[in-house]
């Protein structure tokens, strides 16, 4: 028996959701959701004893956007006065962004330009809080990883887009039917209204869905482990659904 846990992380507690599956004699079983999940739920839930973590959160930032405003808060930043067209494309994505781009034709937020930095700030605090037992390695080797609920959807042939939101709840709900044709062994129990009312209790299972995959060593590993620990690191899964049992 093991746990998984998957947290839909958000900047604020309305919009946060954490899923717990237990693992067993060829099952997965849903067996907690919390909703509006504040600082001290999320935290207790990251260092769950006997679990790995999957957080749908940039773990940090492009090295070189932190290089970049280290030296322009010392006021010794240069930047080449020929700024070929994309050349902020370094200062914004991750390797792991690129890295996904190119593997799966997926694009993730910008942790330095776009609202998602407000949920890393929140990350990044929590994980400042972790108890020094928990390894909390930014590549994911350790108790939590980053994950990327429209990549794993991707990657295991299901829908992974349009799913978000009231607008879209009846695709949603096709979506949870597609999943649990795609992994029979997996049972919602009295959490299967929630996985479908809300796409963020649907995201929080996807991402403890992946934790498994990376606790099997089903993920991609980082292409540059020295980077992935400084700028974090998204565990794409390489295995189908069936193998997680």
């Amino acid at each position: 028996m093991g746990v998984t846990v998957g947290i839909d992380l958000a900047a604020e507690p309305p919009g946060t959701a954490i899923a717990a599956i237990r693992w067993g004699g060829g099952r997965a079983v849903l067996d907690e959701v919390a909703t509006h999940a504040d600082d001290e739920v999320v935290l207790r839930w990251m260092q769950h004893p006997d679990g790995a973590v999957g957080i749908d959160c940039p773990f940090g930032w492009p090295a070189p956007f932190v290089a970049m405003i280290a030296d322009h808060t010392a006021a010794r930043l240069r930047v080449p006065g020929d700024r070929p067209s994309g050349w902020r494309r370094e200062y914004a994505l991750r390797e792991t962004d690129r890295h996904v781009q190119a593997t799966t034709g997926l694009s993730p937020l910008s942790v330095s330009a776009d609202k998602i930095g407000h949920v890393a700030i929140r990350l990044v605090a929590l994980i400042s809080e972790l108890d020094p037992a928990v390894n909390s390695s930014l590549d994911g080797s350790g108790a939590i990883a980053e994950t990327y609920p429209a990549a794993a959807l991707r990657v295991w042939g299901l829908p992974h887009r349009r799913y978000k939101g009231d607008k879209y709840r009846h695709e949603r709900s096709a979506l949870v039917d597609a999943l649990l044709v795609a992994a029979p062994w997996l049972d919602l129990g009295d959490h299967a209204g929630s996985v479908r009312d809300s796409d963020h209790v649907l995201d929080a299972v996807l991402c403890a869905l992946v934790a498994r995959a990376r606790q099997r060593g089903f993920t991609e590993p980082p292409t540059d482990v020295e980077l992935a620990r400084r700028e974090g690191w998204i565990h794409v899964p390489t295995r189908p659904l069936a193998d997680l049992t």
